[in-house]
């Protein structure tokens, strides 16, 4: 759901260096919110700080988030140390994987560029819509 930032109450948090946000900001103006941040009830933020600091940096006025029943600090505070600790970084060897992966889908060659040409024109010819 779109909740007006200006809304947004932002307490204590566990996190007092919010980093560098011009990158994941970039990333938001470019993608868009891949993830909404967390509030309560009330519009407390729970989870999402740096997604919510960036948004701001951008000028947005409106914020996915998803709304939890979390009534007690204990409970908030809980959530916003799962969402910090329960992630996995990509590999350095799945990074370069994935880069060369992109690499191919935006630099076809010239068989892959034929075969995309041909798909297209069967999708034309037969009305054909995904």
């Amino acid at each position: 759901m779109q909740v007006p930032i200006k809304d947004i109450i932002v307490k204590k948090r566990m996190r007092k260096d919010m980093g560098d946000i011009t990158v994941l900001a970039e990333s938001m103006k470019r993608f868009g919110q891949i993830n909404p941040i967390t509030l309560s009830k009330k519009n407390i933020l729970i989870t999402g700080g740096r997604r919510l600091e960036a948004a701001r940096s951008l000028g947005w006025r409106t914020i996915n988030a998803a709304i939890i029943d979390a009534p007690e600090r204990l409970a908030k505070l809980e959530y916003e140390i799962e969402e910090n600790i329960q992630r996995q970084d990509l590999l350095p060897e799945e990074i370069a994987r994935a880069t060369r992966e992109l690499y191919k889908l935006k630099n076809p060659g010239i068989f892959r560029r034929l075969w995309n040409a041909l798909v297209r024109a069967f999708k034309y010819i037969f009305r054909i819509t995904e």
